[in-house]
């Protein structure tokens, strides 16, 4: 008999729609079930969180992900990819050399944000180019179930990727440009002055009714993404 996302520590956010929170930086990975194909929000923050996300999602659709989709270069959100061999793996246009020419800078970032250094030197060490560059929308079809990843512009960095699940409700998902647990982080590689305007078209990708996934935090609403996103104006002293 096969779990459920429940028995497996996952939380079932819509049919064939999941996410975990994963622990340390409490990141976010999320699964989209369609009849023939798997899509993986994210991989976690090392290779062992990775192989573990992939092996829930062998019991959880029966087969295993055939795509990836990275929601930024960060390294709580990619160290994980390399665990997903053969996997085809979307990024936000701009992005890909991130994570070639990139990876000394998200190695030392994982150390200075006390990941094992042994463990950011393997995952930094095996990270590989992305297959495929969303530079505005990339639809697939998992089989039933379709997907709309989306380059919605800068903000939490220069290359934010969200994905879109239609339904009743819809589900998106937000990386960093939304986050629950605490205030948004805004590194050395953010774009405050454009971060309000990305909330903007990620509200209007959603809708009133979605349920909002953040990259760190509980499942949020409409008014929970509008109020962080007029926070953040305030804060950056960003007008409309």
């Amino acid at each position: 008999m096969r779990l459920t996302w429940e028995e497996l520590g996952w939380e079932r956010v819509a049919p064939r729609v999941g996410r975990r929170r994963l622990p340390d930086w409490d990141c976010t990975a999320g699964l989209v079930v369609g009849e023939e194909a798997a899509l993986m929000i994210d991989a976690g923050s090392s290779l062992a969180e990775g192989a573990a996300l992939r092996a829930d999602a062998r019991v959880l659709t029966g087969a295993g992900v055939t795509h990836i989709a990275l929601t930024h270069p960060h390294f709580d959100h990619v160290f994980g990819a390399a665990a997903f061999a053969g996997v085809e793996i979307f990024v936000a246009g701009g992005s890909s050399e991130a994570y070639v020419r990139g990876r000394e800078e998200l190695r030392a970032d994982a150390v200075r944000n006390g990941l094992d250094p042994r463990a950011a030197e393997e995952a930094a060490d095996s990270l590989v180019r992305p297959h495929r560059s969303v530079r505005s929308t990339w639809d697939l079809d998992l089989g039933g179930v379709g997907v709309r990843l989306v380059r919605t512009g800068e903000g939490h960095t220069a290359h934010d990727l969200v994905v879109v699940v239609p339904g009743d409700p819809a589900v998106v998902f937000c990386g960093d440009l939304v986050e629950e647990s605490g205030e948004p982080q805004a590194g050395p590689d953010a774009v405050p002055s454009r971060w309000p305007a990305a909330l903007d078209r990620l509200l209007a990708l959603g809708g009133e009714e979605a349920l909002y996934v953040p990259g760190h935090g509980a499942v949020v609403d409409a008014a929970f993404v509008r109020s962080q996103r007029d926070a953040l104006a305030e804060r950056f002293g960003v007008s409309r």
